[in-house]
């Protein structure tokens, strides 16, 4: 009976929604997914993938690339659905400063803070199609 009166009465939880595990695993995998027909995506069209899925303090870069000596930092955003639109819509001003602090410091360490690089976004849907849209050098949008 405690333990009952005890997660009733969490203040720290109230205004937040109890998440299912079973949901937060679903998310990841339908990340990986996108991630990994993303990255397909980008082989094809002559991309040379550095890096899948970079982790630091300050966030995660999900595939760092290459192309025409250009370094290409590619945030992808997965949605079980048959368009793209809500993937690009969940880019929050959030989630750019916490791309560009992870950008900055895999430039650092990687010592290629004078590389000519660009962030690009790939929504992916995977509706009853995977449906893939591309936006080049995204930064500014």
């Amino acid at each position: 009976m405690v333990a009952e009166a005890r997660s009733v009465y969490n203040p720290a939880a109230w205004g937040r929604q109890e998440q299912n595990p079973i949901d937060g695993m679903q998310s990841r995998r339908t990340g990986r997914l996108g991630e990994t027909h993303a990255t397909r995506y980008l082989q094809r069209r002559g991309y040379d993938i550095l890096v899948r899925n970079w982790r630091c303090p300050r966030g995660e870069l999900d595939v760092v690339a290459r192309i025409a000596g250009k370094l290409v930092f590619v945030e992808v955003r997965t949605r079980r659905q048959s368009d793209t639109e809500e993937a690009f819509a969940s880019i929050t001003a959030r989630k750019r400063e916490r791309l560009l602090a992870a950008i900055h410091e895999w430039l650092e360490s990687n010592r290629q803070q004078d590389a000519d690089w660009q962030v690009d976004v790939i929504g992916v849907a995977l509706g009853a199609h995977t449906r893939i849209d591309h936006v080049e050098d995204a930064l500014d949008w």
